[in-house]
């Protein structure tokens, strides 16, 4: 996948059902680790709820290694399968949603906790800002002093940039690119430095 679409910022969404309180947060997490830290902080935040539900993508939208999700003892099929089936829908990667719920002593049913936990992620993903994040790939470049103005003024033009630099006697860059960039920006790179740059 080229880029896709990951939260710009954290999404929360309170609602009262038959006298339980659902608090839906939505937050960007890139990775699965990262995705856990965000449901133990969210844990420690609301550490007397009932249930602390989880769904997440934590990578891109079409990677399903970066899937996860708990029901938190509800019963099966009823929290974290409805709550990741409406992240997936949403075309969003690196997400987490945690649903917290203050247990208000009526029960829902299956269908009603189906209903509680997807309609929450729903209704938060609705209030969702989103970027667009293109991944990064990164090279390593070798060019004379003289071509280096020239090379960072490609590398701008494409998108990338310098992660490192090397000052002996020539110029060795590690530079990260879009990925989708790499080919167009190495026809340009060779024209530049042809006679006197490696790659």
């Amino acid at each position: 996948m080229e880029s896709w679409l990951i939260p710009a910022a954290p999404v929360t969404v309170v609602e009262e059902i038959k006298k339980s309180r659902f608090i839906t947060l939505l937050a960007h997490t890139d990775g699965v680790a990262a995705a856990k830290a965000f449901v133990e902080s969210v844990r420690a935040d609301h550490p007397d709820a009932r249930h602390h539900c989880v769904a997440w993508v934590a990578g891109p939208p079409d990677d399903s290694q970066q899937l996860g999700f708990s029901d938190d003892g509800e019963p099966a099929g009823t929290a974290g399968k409805p709550m990741l089936a409406q992240l997936m829908g949403s075309g969003v990667g690196e997400i987490t949603a945690v649903v917290v719920r203050y247990y208000g002593g009526i029960l829902l049913g299956t269908g009603g906790l189906v209903k509680a936990y997807g309609g929450g992620v729903h209704q938060a993903l609705a209030q969702l800002t989103t970027l667009r994040k293109t991944p990064l790939t990164a090279y390593t470049l070798q060019c004379e002093y003289g071509q280096l103005a020239g090379v960072e003024a490609l590398l701008a033009q494409f998108s990338g940039n310098v992660v490192e630099s090397e000052y002996l006697a020539s110029v060795r860059l590690r530079v990260a690119l879009p990925v989708p960039k790499w080919r167009l920006f190495q026809q340009d790179w060779l024209i530049l430095v042809v006679v006197h740059c490696n790659y």
